[in-house]
Order: C-alpha cells, then sequence, then structure tokens
C-alpha cells in the first residue's frame, strides 16, 4: 500500500514540512553515496527523536556471532555485519544553553531535498527554542565522487530575532553501534584520537578481522562571506574528537561553518598511513573549498547521467522514481575496485547484512553491462572469480568434493554468512545466476577472453556442484534435485524445482559450450585450465551431457505449463484477489506452516526462467506460464514485479505491466512494504531499470544481436534512453508512433527490429515506424 509524502519532481525527492514520523523513511531516502562510502540522512545538528544513524564504508565488515535456537552442521559461524561506521557529520549547535534539536525546538518551513542531478542532499528550516529565540538553517552535504574519500559540509545558521552567543561544535565520534547486532554489544575498538585548533582524527578498529578506519575533520566559519578567525576550544575522549568554536551573532546575518571530512580505511592504506592520510584528505579538501569542491562533484554526475538517463514524456511519478533507482544504483556501486560489490540495502541501512546476493548477478548486472564502461561488470564477475576458492571451500563443508563450487547466498569475503537453513542449504539456485552472468556478459561484450582469464574456471567449479546435487530416481527414470528453496521463498525444502533444474542442466551445457570454445581458440590455455582444475574432460563431459539429457523437469501435461515443483498441483490453487487485504502482505499476517502450504507465490520461480531463457520458449508458452502464475504471485519480495514487467511486455500485456511497473518504480518512494525505514532495495532499482528498459523499451539480445520489441505505456507519451552496445553509444526514443534509434559514438551498431537488421553507422540515427 503506497504511503506517499514526497513531492513529485523529475529530478529532486523534495520533503515539505516537518513530521517526526517520517523521519526515519527520509533517513533512508535521502541517503548519499560515492561508492566508497555512504551516509543516511541523519541530521548534522543534535537529534533526540526516533532515528537510524549510519555511515557505511565499503568492504569494511563485522563478523557477527551467529546466533540461532539450535544449530545444523554446515551453519556458518557468523553473519556479516555491514558496520555503522564513525558519525563525521556532527554539528552540535547550542544556542542560550539551549541545544538545537529537532526532537525538542518548534520547527517551522522545514524542506528537505534530494538533488539527483547532480547529487545533493539540501535541508532548511526555522526553530523557535523554548525562550522564544529563532534561527534560520540551511545545509548542504555531498560525498565527492571525485575525491571518494571525502565529505563537504555547508551549515548555516541566521539569527532571526536576536543577536548573541552563539557555540558550534563540529565533532568527529566513534563511539557507534549497530542497532542489528546480534549480541547487543559495540563492533569497533579505539586505536587514536588527535585533535588542535579547527582540525581532528580519530581511528578505530574492528574487534575482529582487524579492519582499521581513520577519519579527519577541518572546518572554517564565515560570517556573510567573510572569513571568520577562530580560536576554538578542543575536547578529546576515547573514540571522540571536537572543536568548539564561540560566535558573537548578529540578528540577521548569515554564518556559515564549512566542515570537511576525510575518510580512509585498511582497504586501501597501510595502517601506520590511515591517519595522516584522511587528514591529507581533509586538508587538500578544505584549500580546495567547498565551492569548487562542489563544483566538480556536479560535473562527475553530469558525466554519469549524460550516458544514463532515462526520459519519460507524460508521467512524472515514473520519471522521478527511475532517476531515484539509477541514482542510488550509481551511489552504490562505481565499478573502480573488483573488491566490492552491491549489497541489498547499498549504504542505506544495516538490514540483510552481507555485501552481495544473487541479486548481482540476476538484477544489478545489466543495468551496468548497459549504462557504463566494460570494466565495471567485468569487475563484478571478477568478484566472483576471486572467490572461487571459498566457494569450492563452502561445497566441501556440505559434503561435495572434486572442485565442486557452491557460491554463498550471503558473503563479503566468498564464504557463507548467512544462517537460515532453508536458504544457507537450500538455495542452491544462486550457483545458476552466478553461471548465467558469464553468459550474459560475453553475449554482451563479446569479450571471449574473459571465458579462458577467469570464466571457465568458475563455470566448471558450478557445474562440479550440479553433477553431485542431482541424483538418479529409478522411480522416475530420471536425475533428480531433492530438498531445495527457488526464488519463491514461501515454498522450502521441495523436490525438482523447475528453475534450480533448468539453471543446473543449462549451466552443465553452457559449460560443454565453453569447452569446445577454448579448445578451439585457447588450446595452450585450455590445457593450462585442465591441469590446474584437475579436469577430466571426457568422464565428466560425458556425465554432464546424460545429466542434461535425462533431468527431470516437471510440467503440467494438461495446463502446457512449468510447474514451480513436483506436487505443486496438490495445493489449494486460488488467486491472490481472493485474500483479503487485512491479511496482506500475508508475510506478516499468516504463520509460516500456513505460507508454505498456500499455493501463494512470493515471486515466480517458473517466470524468472522464462525471462533468463526467453529466446527458447514461443510467446504462447510464455504467455500460458504468465497467466497461470501471476495471479498467484503476491510480489512480496522486491525482485518480483520487474520480470513480470517485462514478460507482460512481451506478450502485449500493458496495463497489466505498467501496474507491476508502478509497484517496483515507487517501492521506496511510496513505502509500499512499510519498511524504508530499514533502508532501501537498491539491487530491485536495477529491476525497475530492466522493466524499463527491457520492458517497454523492448531491450532483449538473441544470438548476441541486439533487438527491440518496444511497448509504450498508454499514458507515457515517449520513452528515451541511452544504451552502451559494445563500441556504439545508442540514444533509443520511443512514442506512439515510431523507434528512433541514433548512434552518437564514432563506431558502427547493428541491432533487429522486427525482421529486419539494421546496421547504424557513428553518427547517424534511423526512425522506424511501429506497427499498429
Amino acid at each position: 500500500m503506497e504511503q506517499r509524502y514526497l513531492e513529485i519532481d523529475e529530478w529532486k525527492i523534495i520533503e515539505e514540512g516537518w513530521d517526526s514520523n517520517n523521519h526515519m523513511k527520509s533517513e533512508s531516502i535521502f541517503s548519499i553515496g560515492n561508492g566508497r562510502m555512504g551516509q543516511r540522512a541523519n541530521f548534522e545538528e543534535a537529534y533526540s527523536g526516533d532515528t537510524l544513524q549510519g555511515s557505511y564504508i565499503a568492504g569494511v565488515y563485522y563478523p557477527d556471532k551467529t546466533k540461532v535456537g539450535w544449530w545444523k552442521n554446515g551453519y556458518p559461524e557468523y553473519f556479516a555485519k555491514v558496520l555503522n561506521s564513525v558519525n563525521w557529520i556532527g554539528i552540535d549547535i547550542e544556542i542560550a544553553e539551549q541545544s538545537l534539536d529537532l526532537a525538542q525546538v518548534k520547527v517551522s518551513n522545514f524542506r528537505r531535498e534530494l538533488d539527483m542531478q547532480h547529487g545533493l542532499l539540501s535541508r532548511s528550516f526555522s526553530a523557535e527554542f523554548a525562550d522564544g529565540k529563532k534561527v534560520k538553517v540551511e545545509t548542504q552535504r555531498f560525498l565527492s565522487l571525485v575525491k571518494d574519500e571525502v565529505g563537504a559540509i555547508s551549515y548555516s545558521i541566521t539569527p532571526l530575532n536576536f543577536d548573541g552567543k552563539v557555540i558550534i561544535k563540529p565533532y568527529l565520534d566513534f563511539d557507534v553501534e549497530n542497532h542489528d547486532a546480534n549480541w547487543e554489544e559495540k563492533f569497533w575498538a579505539p586505536v587514536d584520537e588527535k585533535v588542535a585548533a579547527q582540525k581532528g582524527t580519530v581511528t578505530a578498529k574492528t574487534k575482529k578481522l582487524d579492519f582499521h578506519v581513520s577519519a579527519a575533520m577541518r572546518f572554517e566559519v564565515f560570517a556573510q562571506g567573510e572569513h571568520v578567525t577562530l580560536y576554538p576550544e578542543t575536547e578529546q575522549r576515547e573514540k571522540y574528537v571536537a572543536n568548539s568554536v564561540e560566535l558573537q551573532m548578529e540578528q540577521g546575518k548569515t554564518y556559515t561553518i564549512c566542515k570537511y571530512a576525510g575518510i580512509t580505511s585498511s582497504m586501501n592504506y597501510a595502517v601506520e598511513k590511515l591517519s595522516t592520510t584522511a587528514d591529507e584528505r581533509a586538508s587538500q579538501a578544505m584549500r580546495t573549498g567547498y565551492d569548487k569542491l562542489l563544483e566538480e562533484h556536479k560535473a562527475a554526475w553530469l558525466e554519469k547521467w549524460s550516458t544514463s538517463d532515462i526520459v519519460i514524456e507524460g508521467d512524472a511519478a515514473a520519471q522521478q522514481a527511475i532517476r531515484f533507482n539509477i541514482f542510488h544504483l550509481f551511489q552504490t556501486f562505481t565499478g573502480v575496485d573488483p573488491r566490492l560489490n552491491i549489497g541489498p540495502k547499498g549504504f542505506t541501512g544495516e538490514k540483510y547484512g552481507g555485501s552481495t546476493y544473487w541479486d548481482t548477478e540476476a538484477y544489478c548486472l545489466p543495468f551496468y553491462l548497459s549504462t557504463t564502461q566494460q570494466e565495471v561488470s567485468r569487475n563484478l564477475l571478477i568478484y566472483r572469480y576471486k572467490h572461487l576458492g571459498k566457494a569450492i571451500e563452502n561445497a566441501q563443508k556440505l559434503g561435495f568434493k572434486n572442485g565442486a563450487a557452491l557460491y554463498p547466498m550471503v558473503t563479503m569475503n566468498g564464504e557463507e554468512c548467512h544462517n537460515e537453513w532453508e536458504i544457507t542449504f537450500e538455495e542452491i539456485h544462486r550457483n545458476g545466476a552466478i553461471a548465467y552472468a558469464i553468459f550474459n556478459y560475453v553475449r554482451h561484450t563479446l569479450d571471449r577472453d574473459y571465458l579462458a582469464d577467469y570464466g571457465f574456471e568458475v563455470l566448471l567449479g558450478i557445474s562440479r556442484f550440479w553433477a553431485q546435487r542431482v541424483n538418479w530416481s529409478e522411480a522416475k527414470g530420471k536425475y533428480v534435485m531433492l530438498g531445495v528453496t527457488g526464488p519463491n521463498e514461501y515454498e522450502n525444502n521441495v523436490n525438482n524445482n523447475y528453475y534450480t533444474n533448468k539453471m543446473a542442466s543449462w549451466t552443465m551445457s553452457y559449460t560443454l559450450t565453453v569447452v569446445d570454445y577454448l579448445k578451439e581458440n585457447h588450446a595452450d590455455r585450455y590445457a593450462e585450465l585442465v591441469k590446474k582444475t584437475n579436469f577430466d574432460e571426457k568422464a565428466e563431459m560425458e556425465e554432464w551431457a546424460d545429466i542434461i539429457s535425462n533431468l527431470h523437469i516437471p510440467i503440467d501435461e494438461e495446463r502446457q505449463v512449468l510447474l514451480q515443483q513436483d506436487g505443486f498441483l496438490d495445493k489449494d490453487l486460488r488467486s491472490a484477489d481472493s485474500l483479503d487485504a487485512s491479511e496482506r502482505p500475508i508475510n506478516q499476517h499468516w504463520s509460516w506452516d500456513r505460507i508454505l502450504r498456500s499455493c501463494f507465490i512470493k515471486q515466480a520461480d517458473v517466470l524468472q526462467g522464462l525471462y533468463f531463457f526467453e529466446h527458447q520458449y514461443d510467446k504462447a508458452t510464455i504467455r500460458r506460464n504468465f497467466d497461470f502464475y501471476e495471479p498467484m504471485t503476491v510480489h512480496e519480495s522486491s525482485l518480483s514485479p520487474c520480470v513480470h514487467v517485462i514478460l507482460a511486455s512481451r506478450i502485449g500485456y500493458g496495463e497489466k505491466a505498467y501496474e507491476l511497473y508502478l509497484r517496483t518504480a515507487r517501492l521506496d518512494l511510496d513505502d509500499y512494504n512499510r519498511e524504508v525505514h530499514e533502508g532501501l532495495h537498491i539491487t530491485s532499482m536495477a529491476g525497475t531499470w530492466m522493466s524499463v528498459v527491457q520492458g517497454f523499451g523492448g531491450m532483449k539480445i538473441i544470438k548476441e544481436k541486439l533487438h527491440f520489441e518496444p511497448l509504450l505505456p498508454e499514458n507515457w507519451d515517449s520513452l528515451n534512453f541511452t544504451l552502451r552496445w559494445r563500441e556504439a553509444v545508442l540514444n533509443v526514443s520511443i512514442d506512439k508512433k515510431n523507434l528512433t534509434v541514433e548512434n552518437t559514438s564514432e563506431s558502427t551498431a547493428e541491432f533487429v527490429f522486427g525482421p529486419h537488421t539494421n546496421q547504424l553507422k557513428g553518427g547517424k540515427k534511423i526512425v522506424l515506424p511501429l506497427a499498429p
């Protein structure tokens, strides 16, 4: 159910008026980041109301000891926590011994604004204290996209009805805690604090794994734009440093503090250099100055938008939503470091832990493939390659042998750290998404060298896993796969889940194809890989071929639909429309037993498979399966609607596609699931992009060729998006009558529309009429 309180604006997220009930939601929605670090939209000044303070450093985590009521062999010993890190934004304000605290003062004219085009968070308000004194406050802050270890704040105060003393205290505070700590302990230990006039540093380390983080601050103050000479008092205690500045302010004059933070971690520097490097970053930022830092940051954001923006004419709510999703994807991951990945909450909250799920490969990779330089998506794949050893260890813990690899459901370093048994042990379809990502990357980029350099080893490990995970059923005369959970987590411990079996069969088939390619094109490298991996080519390939030919895929012959799993038709099959509104979402109102026995689907496994392998099925098959499963799907996974939008568009269900698009596009902005206060659904935001470009834009790849099959929503006047396609950059426009493709690069591009293949040279444009 939507809960809209934000204004509709095509480039901005705007909150007008102060309502403390919305504050934690806004802390998530207005979060900022730059790929290296992120910050929830907490206030700079003190706030004693409900808040989730959150500052996050990419790649830094804590292995919080697993907390379960019972232990199972193979359980991970820890659950990785995304760490709340140093509070670098803090600026306490005191007026006549009264703290500026929006939970304690009378607030008026409150406005919070996120400028997505330029990556800038702004806020303004007026506050009246108990003694009648009034001030106006205007703030800006950003995390530099250019200098990704720097954050900057401009904080302005104007006394409205008094002259008097105001104390400003910028500080750094590392005495922070995680909201989701399993054992209610703090994760950071003090290392060092240093403070002097107009500067300070604080360093802490994690109590496990020994990650070190240093934060440094510098600041300056201006009165009506003129630099003020300061004589601050300093304060220092464990994990905390501050400067206090006393200013005599005059009514009607504006006083601005510019605070600069440098934040470094042992991910990137030797521990002994952390503190000095952080101080150098903060010092360089102050010398550059707030305005120039902001100017170069804005320019970097405009450059990102130049090859990723989507323009929707005729639907301002949809326009705002798609830009909001693209914005947060770029804030979360920039692709500069293959050690980093895309967490489900990004830099907006702690929930779920871990830095990557199967979401990255299944949903995020297509976005980065089409909007960024090739090395960005390549780095996402290399991340998994570097974790191959851990994936083999994960499989060994569960009894698999001979280099079989099981990639984790949740991870930071490649080691499984998820501890719900039906997911940890059974949701093994994640392996298939990682194999499919290699295929998807190669068909997009034609970078087949990746298969020789990295891809084959991953595919081999996954194929070995699938071959050991199936068993022969004498009763069926087929190979079967027992005791799994598909993407639809509302069914656990099922047998012969279509999606999982399909991914297993396809992975082994694709690996066979890759072997043939390597033998023909990279013979020497292939020989090295055979030796390195102890690959018994003849025996293993024959085994895979036998499994592929004889793996049981459940089908309802009468309806001619693929089955979620064996026994699905034994359920009471009814539409989600039969549920009373008071029962939705069912995961908050039903017992787990009742959910598992119902036909209701969190996220349709069959349709996920039809999305991945659309080229293997005709539209009649897709339509039959969509018509059967979508009515039973409650879409209580944030990843569910986007796949349905794409398939609905393919089969001409425009109204249904648009209905589900709004659900995925504005999932967080309108807080459909009433959980935005915990953080945003970053990976489903990539699904929103897929909905627009692959759904309504009709972009798909068949046999390594780019195709368009658009279906514009009725209430949209036009849709425009940009694609990086191999060496070319294509601007695609769709209106009620035409598909227009302009090649804005110098390289020739080829694409298919209808029955025709079009060659489009650099700098050229082609207009193609849409069928009625």
